[in-house]
């Protein structure tokens, strides 16, 4: 499975505030990126992250976070940078957790990123998917939200994915600080529709006005039957159902449209939340995995969901759970120390 998108390194005050923090704690990050790391790091699959990264320390650390959690890092284009990172340097983001009624926080800085000025012709994709076969090709739209390059080096890549024969899947991620001074969500979603022409798996639903955040079952039936309608290419349309009672408590299941019927997740009810950051990724990848490994649709969902309520009880972004782990929650174990 190859990742296209961008690694952040994220910086973590833990149990204090981003503004009054004097010591931060460092993991890496991205939400594209996440999901590859997920699926080489829990459930030993092989993987890959294409993205760019500034030459110098930062960016070697960013790497050495990359090897560290299995994904290949050979297909990472290094950008010489200017010493103070003005021609192209590396993305930072900070977050504090939130807690109880204080929610999580986030201020990143990746403006001018190395991966934000990737563009078509930069990435040697028949080799990946034609010469070396990958199997999965996922990206979304946080990377497509970079900048004005990032869109068609995203279509490139998917397009030849698909001619390939692999199976290519899109998140619709938004982030309004990747869209607030560029038109918002409403421009993301176009944007989004032209991606999904060439995708076979979509996490995320939406209705065409606005992503959809909070939705119950029959919401997500009728969104992703729109969807189904102007984009018959698409196979799979699968979302995280989620309830935030507060920073330190969620609701956290999976929802999934495949062959006219809807799927569910069992639900993993008031789980209290050490870091949610990454969870919907880590569910993306647990999805993924069960399709890699030629499960049926329940079981990818449900493996997704377990993984998703796993990595909100760890911090960072990225799962530190164990393939036994997930199959333990999935099959209803019990929570007791495990001697």
């Amino acid at each position: 499975m190859v990742s296209l998108g961008e690694v952040l390194l994220r910086f973590d005050p833990e149990n204090e505030r981003i503004h009054t923090a004097r010591s931060f704690r460092v993991f890496d990050g991205g939400a594209e990126y996440n999901v590859a790391r997920n699926l080489a790091k829990t459930f030993r699959q092989k993987t890959a992250i294409v993205t760019a990264l500034a030459n110098n320390s930062l960016g070697r650390l960013a790497e050495d976070f990359i090897l560290q959690g299995g994904v290949d890092a050979s297909e990472i284009l290094w950008r010489e940078e200017d010493g103070i990172g003005a021609n192209a340097r590396n993305g930072l983001y900070f977050i504090e957790r939130g807690f109880g009624l204080r929610s999580a926080s986030s201020c990143f800085d990746r403006a001018n990123t190395a991966i934000s000025q990737l563009r078509t012709g930069d990435i040697d994709w028949r080799k990946i998917f034609v010469e070396k076969g990958a199997r999965w090709f996922h990206t979304g739209g946080i990377f497509t939200g970079l900048s004005d390059t990032t869109p068609d080096a995203a279509k490139e890549a998917m397009q030849i994915a698909r001619d390939s024969g692999a199976i290519v899947s899109y998140d619709l991620n938004y982030r309004d600080s990747l869209w607030k001074m560029r038109g918002g969500r409403d421009v993301a979603n176009q944007l989004n529709k032209e991606f999904l022409l060439f995708a076979d798996v979509a996490f995320g639903a939406f209705n065409f006005d606005s992503k959809l955040s909070n939705f119950d079952e029959n919401t997500f039936r009728r969104a992703t039957e729109k969807m189904m309608n102007e984009f018959p290419n698409l196979k799979v349309i699968v979302s995280t159902l989620r309830e935030v009672h507060s920073a330190s408590l969620h609701d956290l299941s999976g929802i999934c449209f495949y062959e006219n019927q809807i799927y569910k997740a069992k639900d993993y009810k008031n789980t209290e939340v050490f870091d949610r950051i990454g969870s919907g990724d880590a569910f993306a990848s647990g999805f993924i995995y069960g399709l890699l490994a030629g499960k049926d649709v329940q079981y990818s969902l449900e493996c997704g969901a377990a993984l998703g309520a796993l990595v909100m009880t760890t911090p960072g972004d990225n799962s530190i759970s164990t393939l036994s782990e997930v199959k333990n929650l999935m099959a209803g174990g019990n929570r007791i120390i495990q001697r």
